[in-house]
């Protein structure tokens, strides 16, 4: 029995030693929206955050979260709307397919996280880990860059909001 805490719920879930943690949150959690594409950790799809640490959950053993605080993108939305992220990506066509879509929002969260005014260059050399084979990107890009505009103006309407990309 392995215990975790998921987009900010304790969890608790039975894990074999061998099972992979984008399985455990799947099957265990019943969380789909980490998908599994290459089981390799080069395409990102499986990407989540691990005690605040990008991770790809297809090459971590789900005991190795044990203990820990993981968000996934089940997590981003806001009290059940979507995050301004979400809302950029969907209003610059950020996704076509969407398959690659919930690796592609945790990475740039945590780039916004950092840096809430990356230049194209930034965003570009963030993003390259992960892989989307319908966008061409730019789609991916000009989201990003609304994000962060979106955000900057909720932070200045609002000092609560502190710039945060959730």
């Amino acid at each position: 029995m392995i215990t975790m805490t998921v987009n900010g719920k304790v969890r608790k879930g039975l894990a074999e030693p061998r099972l992979l943690l984008t399985d455990f949150i799947r099957h265990e959690l019943g969380l789909t929206g980490t998908n599994v594409g290459c089981e390799h950790g080069a395409c990102g799809a499986c990407t989540i955050r691990v005690n605040g640490q990008i991770v790809r959950s297809c090459i971590m053993l789900a005991v190795q979260a044990d203990g820990a605080e993981v968000e996934t993108v089940e997590g981003i939305a806001v009290n059940g709307e979507f995050s301004p992220l979400q809302e950029a990506f969907h209003e610059e066509h950020g996704l076509q397919c969407g398959f690659c879509t919930p690796g592609m929002l945790m990475t740039a969260q945590v780039l916004l996280d950092k840096n809430p005014d990356p230049t194209e260059a930034e965003i570009r050399d963030h993003m390259s880990g992960n892989i989307c084979r319908c966008t061409g990107y730019q789609g991916i890009i000009n989201s990003v860059r609304c994000a962060a505009r979106k955000l900057q103006q909720n932070s200045t309407a609002d000092p609560a909001t502190n710039g945060s990309a959730r």
